[in-house]
């Protein structure tokens, strides 16, 4: 079990929180970003600045049992086929079940945008987010930490 955070485009409050919950379950948590963004991490991984290469070395890091932080629907769609637990940055748990149609608004919205038309980017920031987001990363950590409890020893971890 382990932490990936799609870092190109997570805040400096939400990656303070992975350290933390990190530190607190003694598991490993990897940064994942281009050379164009300065991230201070312990296990930091710069990719170039090609479009996805984040999110490709992110989705090939990522194996069943790990929690990723991601606003990327694509590369969620990517690591919860993986068996990965994914999260945003503001705390909302991304399902199985709900990603194609996450996906189908995304190719929407896109081919609205390139029409010339203008959508609505992300709400603010608030600290409810930020509340939300370690509340929900904890909840995980500990249920993916049971999960794991419960292995046979032989079991890979």
């Amino acid at each position: 079990m382990k932490i990936i955070i799609d870092a190109d485009a997570v805040p400096r409050k939400a990656l303070a929180i992975c350290k933390k919950a990190a530190a607190d379950f003694s598991i490993k948590l990897l940064t994942v970003a281009s050379f164009n963004h300065l991230i201070e991490s312990e296990h930091h991984i710069m990719v170039s600045d090609e479009p996805q290469a984040a999110d490709i070395r992110v989705a090939n890091l990522t194996e069943s049992g790990d929690l990723v932080v991601t606003q990327d629907w694509g590369l969620a769609a990517l690591v919860l086929c993986k068996g990965a637990i994914v999260l945003t940055p503001k705390g909302r748990v991304f399902k199985s079940n709900e990603i194609a149609f996450l996906l189908e608004e995304r190719d929407t919205m896109a081919r609205i945008r390139r029409s010339g038309k203008r959508t609505r980017g992300p709400k603010k920031r608030k600290d409810i987010d930020d509340k939300r987001f370690e509340k929900n990363l904890y909840k995980w950590l500990h249920i993916l930490e049971e999960q794991a409890d419960q292995l046979p020893p032989s079991s890979p971890r």
